[in-house]
């Protein structure tokens, strides 16, 4: 018989938002996981059952506020908590406590980059060069020597896992490549805001942060690197009246004598035996309901009617592959766990 992973102790920050409440999902069927500790600091001392009555069967730790926990009872600790806001926590953990932050505080390397972005200065740049960042499949040894790691975004996660294969395999050129982007609801978070409310988001589909999204910069800091000159992007999310979920439409320039059929070997190529991103038949659309609830991401290569263009398609949940799903991954890798490890889950459908 398998022998049992070692138990890990857990403590959640932010516990109440939907990438908390994906955390929990996922880390209360993964064999390692003893969940210790959740924060919440406007609902701290309320029941989990009452902050997310779909939690209300396990039995879980009540929510306290960040400075009252006792981090020598955990080995590990996630860090769901709003941009802005992790800098200052994770500098207070710890040395030894091993970290997965899911904000976008310690993604970009130039802290003069991420104080022109997020309109203030870094607040822990002495711990930025030890952040690494965790697109799985494509830094998995990186990851692993990590102590801290900080978890993509969900948009720059379904673009990337794509794009950088390509970029690096020198498939597509660098410049003008186009990213349009659509995503669920949640992916604005669980705060109440008039621009979410169900009348204002249901039959109908905006754009938003056109030009000038957070997420640009992250996008064009690890394509770079993967291109090894700079890139060229254009970048426009859309909020679309669902829940969850994520489709990114990317349309590239094929280098000379590179066509979509080989774009699309590249890819099976790369990620043949990687559980959870699967490139489709040619001719097929990935779809949002086919990876939704999963930690799993669809791509799709197309040719485009333009001489040497191609169009690339991949979809992901944004809670899972996009948030919580990878973070638990990249947790699998920091400890030398089975990678898979918790996040079998078949997608929900329909």
């Amino acid at each position: 018989m398998p022998t049992a992973p070692p138990s890990v102790r857990i403590g959640v920050l932010g516990a109440s938002g939907y990438t908390g409440a994906e955390l929990l999902r996922l880390l209360l069927r993964h064999p390692a996981a003893q969940i210790r500790v959740l924060t919440a600091e406007r609902q701290a001392g309320k029941p989990m059952a009452e902050i997310f009555p779909h939690l209300a069967p396990f039995d879980l730790p009540t929510p306290v506020k960040i400075e009252a926990v006792d981090w020598s009872q955990l080995d590990f600790v996630f860090c769901a908590l709003p941009h802005g806001t992790t800098q200052e926590v994770i500098a207070r953990l710890p040395h030894g406590l091993k970290v997965v932050d899911l904000s976008a505080d310690f993604r970009l390397h130039d802290t003069a980059v991420y104080a022109e972005w997020y309109g203030h200065e870094h607040q822990a740049p002495e711990l930025q060069p030890q952040a690494v960042y965790g697109l799985t499949e494509l830094n998995r040894l990186g990851v692993r020597k990590a102590r801290l790691v900080a978890n993509p975004g969900c948009y720059p996660t379904a673009a990337m896992l794509p794009l950088i294969p390509l970029l690096l395999d020198n498939l597509i050129e660098p410049g003008g490549i186009i990213i349009d982007a659509k995503s669920g609801v949640s992916g604005a978070g669980r705060d109440a805001k008039q621009a979410n409310l169900f009348p204002e988001i249901s039959e109908g589909i905006n754009a938003y942060g056109v030009g000038h999204h957070r997420h640009m910069p992250e996008m064009e800091q690890e394509l770079r690197l993967a291109a090894g000159r700079p890139v060229s992007l254009s970048f426009t999310p859309h909020l679309v009246p669902m829940n969850r979920g994520e489709l990114v439409t990317t349309y590239v320039r094929l280098a000379d004598g590179v066509t979509a059929d080989d774009l699309r070997q590249a890819l099976e190529q790369k990620y043949r035996n990687e559980p959870f991103v699967k490139v489709v038949p040619a001719g097929v659309a990935p779809a949002t309901r086919h990876v939704r609830g999963s930690n799993h991401c669809h791509i799709g290569v197309f040719a485009d009617r333009p001489v040497r263009s191609a169009i690339v398609i991949s979809a992901i949940d944004n809670l899972v592959k996009g948030a919580s799903g990878q973070a638990i991954q990249n947790m699998n890798v920091m400890l030398g766990l089975a990678e898979t490890t918790g996040l079998e889950q078949v997608a929900l459908f329909p």
